[in-house]
C-alpha cells in the first residue's frame, strides 16, 4: 500500500511536469464548443494545493482540476504541490506559490482552520485564493476570495434515508472518514443523526462521531478490521471513502458472517466487489453517493474567473448526488468496469480510461 501511493504521488509529479507543455492541446481537445464563460481575457498562471495528495481519489481529482483548468487558453501555466498529509509543510506550499508570483491558487485544506493565517497572507497579498470543500473557516472577502463547499450533511440525510429503507427495523451502525475532526465527517454524520435519531432505532457504534482513517486504504483496513472483530453485530457502514472498505470486508466472510449493507461514495473497485460478493449473497446492499472529484472543477472555474476577468459561475455550492443504488438500480445500477483499474471514479466526468491511464502511471 506504500509502495502504491509512492506510485500515485510519482504520477502527479510526471504530470505536473507535463502540464505547461500540453496545456494547448488539452485546450483544443476539451473546448470543441468555445471558450467557457468563466474563461476571461487576462492570461494568467495557477496553482493547486492539496493537504494530502497520496491516493487515488486525489489523484484523480487533481486530474479533474487540470482538465477543467485546460478549457481555458487564459491559464498559461498549472503547479501543483502535495501537503502529503504535513500541516506546516500544506502551509509551506501556499507560501510558496504566493512567493513565485502565481495569480491564482486553489486549496484543499484538509488541516481545516490551521491553513487558514496562510491563505489569508495570500488573499493578502493579491492572490486569487479559492479554498474548497473543507471548511478553512474564516470569511470570504476577509481571508480568501471565495470558499467553494458542498453540503455534506446532505450526503448523510441520503445515506439515513436509504438505511431507513433497508433496515427499517434498526441496528448498528458504523461510521468512517477523514482525518479526526474534519468538517467532511463531521457534517456528514450530523445529516445522519438528523434522520436516524426520531427513529430511536439505530445506535453508533465505535468511536463517534465517527472512526479516523484519514482517508488511507492501510489505515482504512487496520480500523474496519479491529471494529470487524471487536463488534459482533454491525447492520450497516457507513464510510464517506468506500473503496478504501474492500480490503477489510472479506473478514466478514472469514468470520462466518455477512457483509453489512454499505452507505458510501463511489469507486469501480468498490461496485466490482459488489458484484462479486452479490453473487454469492444476493442480500448484499450497497448504495453510494457521487465521490465528487469534480468538486475541484467548480473551484477551478471561479479561480479562473476572479484572476483572468471571466464571469463568475451561478453558485459557490458543489451538489451531493446519489450515484448507485442496488436495491432500486436508481439513478444507476451498481456500476463496474472489471477491465479497467478499480481505483477510479465512474461518477466523475473525467471519462474512465482517462482516468485508467493516470492511475497506472
Amino acid at each position: 500500500m506504500i509502495q502504491r501511493r509512492r506510485s500515485l504521488v510519482l504520477a502527479l509529479a510526471l504530470i505536473c511536469g507535463a502540464v505547461m507543455v500540453t496545456a494547448a492541446a488539452s485546450f483544443a481537445k476539451t473546448s470543441a464548443g468555445g471558450v467557457p464563460s468563466w474563461c476571461g481575457p487576462k492570461k494568467i498562471s495557477l496553482g493547486l494545493t492539496d493537504g494530502f495528495g497520496g491516493n487515488s481519489w486525489r489523484l484523480v481529482t487533481t486530474a479533474s482540476a487540470r482538465n477543467e483548468a485546460a478549457k481555458c487558453p487564459r491559464v498559461t501555466s498549472v503547479s501543483y504541490a502535495d501537503g502529503q498529509g504535513n500541516t506546516q509543510k500544506a502551509i509551506s506550499d501556499i507560501q510558496g506559490m504566493v512567493a513565485k508570483g502565481l495569480d491564482a491558487i486553489v486549496v484543499f485544506p484538509d488541516a481545516g482552520k490551521a491553513i487558514l493565517p496562510a491563505l489569508r497572507s495570500s488573499y493578502k497579498a493579491g492572490v486569487v485564493t479559492v479554498p474548497y470543500r473543507v471548511t478553512p473557516g474564516g470569511k470570504a472577502g476577509v481571508d480568501y476570495n471565495v470558499f467553494i463547499d458542498t453540503n455534506f450533511a446532505d450526503a448523510g440525510e441520503q445515506w439515513g434515508k436509504w438505511i431507513l429503507h433497508v433496515l427499517p427495523k434498526g441496528g448498528n451502525v458504523l461510521m468512517l472518514s477523514g482525518p479526526k475532526g474534519n468538517s467532511q465527517g463531521i457534517e456528514e454524520n450530523q445529516g445522519l443523526h438528523k434522520i436516524l435519531d426520531p427513529t430511536n432505532k439505530y445506535k453508533f457504534i465505535g468511536e463517534q462521531p465517527f472512526e479516523v482513517t484519514n482517508w488511507d486504504p492501510a489505515l482504512t483496513q487496520k480500523v474496519l478490521s479491529a471494529d470487524i472483530a471487536k463488534y459482533k453485530k454491525i447492520d450497516v457502514i457507513v464510510s464517506d471513502f468506500g473503496p478504501s472498505l474492500v480490503g477489510a470486508l472479506s473478514e466478514f466472510n472469514k468470520s462466518g458472517r455477512k457483509i453489512p449493507a454499505l452507505a458510501t461514495s463511489d469507486g469501480n473497485v468498490l461496485g466490482c466487489f459488489w458484484q462479486k460478493q452479490h453473487a454469492k449473497n444476493p442480500s448484499f446492499k450497497l448504495f453510494t453517493v457521487s465521490t465528487q472529484n469534480d468538486h475541484a472543477r467548480l473551484a477551478i472555474d471561479w479561480a479562473v474567473a476572479l484572476a483572468s476577468g471571466g464571469k463568475k459561475p451561478a453558485t459557490t455550492h458543489f451538489p451531493s448526488r446519489a450515484f448507485e443504488d442496488s436495491t432500486k438500480g436508481k439513478p444507476n445500477p451498481v456500476e463496474c468496469k472489471a477491465n479497467l483499474p478499480g481505483d477510479i471514479y465512474l461518477s466523475a466526468e473525467l471519462p474512465a480510461i482517462v482516468q485508467a491511464k493516470l492511475v497506472k502511471k
